[in-house]
Formats: structure tokens, C-alpha cells, sequence
């Protein structure tokens, strides 16, 4: 009886503990994504914003399909950029409040 009692008191310490890290971990996680979009999407919108200008000047110099095409790739490159963009603004924001109101750092 003694050793189960035992067995049940280090269960629960094993399980307060690893709670404890769980949290400890998912916070870490959530501050590495918001670490990794800050930095990387604003280098993504960037290029994305050049290659559409590439895109729309090399299709000013095709024939009319061509330049029809070029226009709508470069109008998906802009728009890529722009929800790169607000996912970068916005992140903060939607991480921390999936972690109960606690701000997430994103440096």
C-alpha cells in the first residue's frame, strides 16, 4: 500500500512538472513563429513587390496577351506582398491573445 501511495505522489510531481515545461514550451514556440514571421515576411513582401515590377515591366514590352498575363501575375505579386504584410502586424497580436492576454515577444 505504502508503494503505491509513493508511486501516486511521484506521479503527480511528474505531472506538475511536465504541465509546468508544456507551458513553458508552447510560449517558447509561440515566441520563436512570431520571432520567424517579423523577420522573415517583411523580407518576402519586399521581393515579392520587385519581382511584381519586374513582372509588369518585361509584360509592357510582350504582345497584348502576354502583357494581359504579365498584369495579372504582377497583381498577385502585390497582393501577396500586402497580406504578407498585414500577417506581420497582425501576429503579434493574435498570438498573444491565444496566450491569454500575455504579450508573445516577437524580438
Amino acid at each position: 500500500m505504502r508503494k503505491i501511495g509513493i508511486f501516486v505522489v511521484m506521479a503527480a510531481l511528474a505531472a506538475s512538472l511536465f504541465a509546468t515545461s508544456a507551458l513553458d514550451t508552447v510560449k517558447d514556440a509561440m515566441s520563436q513563429l512570431c520571432t520567424g514571421l517579423t523577420q522573415m515576411l517583411p523580407v518576402a513582401a519586399m521581393l515579392m513587390i520587385i519581382l511584381a515590377g519586374v513582372i509588369y515591366a518585361a509584360g509592357q514590352m510582350m504582345g497584348a496577351e502576354t502583357r494581359a498575363r504579365a498584369n495579372v501575375w504582377a497583381t498577385a505579386c502585390l497582393t501577396g506582398a500586402l497580406i504578407a504584410i498585414l500577417i506581420t502586424v497582425v501576429a503579434p497580436a493574435v498570438l498573444s491573445s491565444i496566450n491569454n492576454g500575455t504579450a508573445v515577444s516577437c524580438t
